[in-house]
């Protein structure tokens, strides 16, 4: 049984699909993008983070190590000695039937409020393996699953993800060959090929549309991408995100470069237009994730 790099399961998620949910984010991320809200999740590996307002120099960290917020050369151990919870591990091991089994502790939230359990990251298809596992092992047990995924990856790694995914969470960001390399670091043609094979196979599909100010928010650019949803059957939703500031205090604590830290949250009323024009199309759409 494969297993796999687990930064954070989330209990009690709202943003990740139907219901009441736990999610399930994966480490590791084939894209950098410059507003990333999870930039811990981005490298492929366990990182050891040292939380300085907590940090009470008892000595398992040099003082040149204490300097920084990303340590080198920990391990778990190092993580249990220390005494206050400053040295952390950003990225847990895990065996599917393990995190499976901790996940079922809230069946009785997943029933009642028609949720599941969400596989995010970081990129899942990243540990596609895994992430089949753990999803195969949920729904023998009536969980509904939900994938969310940026789609670059292989096509075949998605496929069989989403087969076994009752819903796919699909990000969109740039229609732009050019301005999505820019901005990710990364080309978008795999992204919106894997998109619409997916849609001609899957009845359950959230697109996600994050919306970064300076960025993707020009009409040009979300005109693009409303028509090139506008005929693909398998699309149920859009779903506007406004950007926001969260990710940048964690980026400083796993050195991930960020972009621009100026940016605002759009208004509500901003958000309201550009939701007019995809429903404009036809398709159901809104704003933060929530009917």
């Amino acid at each position: 049984m494969p297993s796999g790099l687990v930064f954070n399961v989330q209990r009690f998620s709202l943003q990740d699909g139907p219901g009441l949910r736990s999610t399930v984010f994966m480490k590791g991320c084939p894209l950098a993008c410059t507003w990333c809200h999870n930039p811990e999740s981005q490298a492929p590996r366990t990182q050891f983070i040292r939380l300085g307002h907590r940090c009470m120099a008892c000595g398992i960290c040099s003082e040149e190590e204490r300097s920084e917020p990303l340590v080198q050369n920990r391990t778990e151990a190092d993580v249990e000695a220390c005494p206050t919870g400053a040295l952390q591990a950003v990225g847990q091991e895990m065996d599917a039937s393990a995190l499976v089994a901790a996940l079922l502790r809230d069946r009785i939230f997943f029933d009642e409020s028609g949720g599941g359990v969400t596989f995010s990251g970081g990129e899942p298809l990243l540990q596609a393996p895994f992430v089949i596992e753990a999803m195969g092992l949920l729904r023998a047990e009536g969980i509904h699953t939900a994938l969310d995924t940026c789609g670059y990856g292989s096509w075949q790694d998605l496929a069989e993800a989403a087969s076994c995914a009752d819903l796919v969470l699909y990000d969109l960001k740039l229609m732009d060959e050019a301005r999505h390399r820019a901005a990710t670091g990364v080309s978008n043609v795999p992204i919106l090929q894997n998109l619409k094979a997916l849609s001609g196979v899957h009845p359950a599909i959230w697109i996600r549309v994050p919306v970064i100010p300076g960025i993707n928010d020009d009409l040009a650019n979300l005109e693009a991408t409303a028509a090139f949803l506008e005929p693909l059957p398998g699309v149920r939703q859009v779903d506007l995100l406004p950007y926001h500031p969260m990710g940048e205090a964690k980026a400083v604590r796993v050195g991930a470069v960020q972009g621009p830290q100026d940016l605002e949250t759009p208004s509500s009323e901003a958000l309201e237009a550009l939701a007019a024009r995809f429903r404009a199309r036809g398709l159901n759409t809104t704003i933060g994730g929530r009917p």
